[in-house]
């Protein structure tokens, strides 16, 4: 079948935002915390790093490994908030960088047919493209929480929008 530009934007601009621009600064946020930092949570009603990153892990795996590979899901979400420190920080981004990996192949190999399917996905019917969209939007989210959680227990700027310091612009570039 023909290629589908629109398809192939779509999920361009998918692996690009999740893989490109979401991890690296999710990892560059977390790789200097300390264990203690990871696991830190501000409040029994919050979560912490590790449980956000666990959380991420499962979600992109149920949404776009799982389910466009045929699959069986074993998630066990309700474990990904109730960890307590287990795993290091470098465990917890090697399983996600395992798990983007995984979720790169799927992205670079989804066609039009399947981006238009019905699919089953955590009790929802949802098309391909919702999906896709999902992971990608929730990635984001909680991306976000990792990283405002960093900034407050570091203090620091994490510095990845500096290209819009000058102008409020980028030059020349795409998001």
């Amino acid at each position: 079948m023909p290629a589908d530009p629109a398809c192939e934007l779509f999920l361009e601009f998918s692996r690009r935002k999740l893989l490109e621009q979401y991890w690296p600064r999710l990892r560059k946020a977390v790789v200097s915390l300390s264990d203690e930092q990871i696991w830190w949570r501000p409040n029994e009603a919050s979560n912490s790093i590790g449980n956000l990153i666990l959380h991420l892990n499962g979600n992109v795996w149920q949404w776009l490994v799982a389910s466009f590979n045929r699959l069986e899901d074993q998630r066990d979400r309700p474990a990904e908030f109730n960890a307590t420190g287990d795993l290091s920080a470098a465990d917890l981004l090697a399983r996600l960088n395992q798990t983007l990996d995984e979720a790169a192949k799927v992205l670079a190999r989804l066609t039009p047919e399947e981006l238009l399917a019905i699919w089953q996905i955590q009790g929802y019917t949802v098309s391909g493209l919702a999906a896709v969209y999902q992971a990608v939007e929730h990635f984001g989210l909680h991306y976000g929480q990792i990283v405002y959680i960093t900034k407050m227990q570091e203090g620091r700027d994490l510095g990845f929008y500096k290209e819009l310091g000058q102008t409020g612009r980028a030059r020349g570039g795409s998001v």
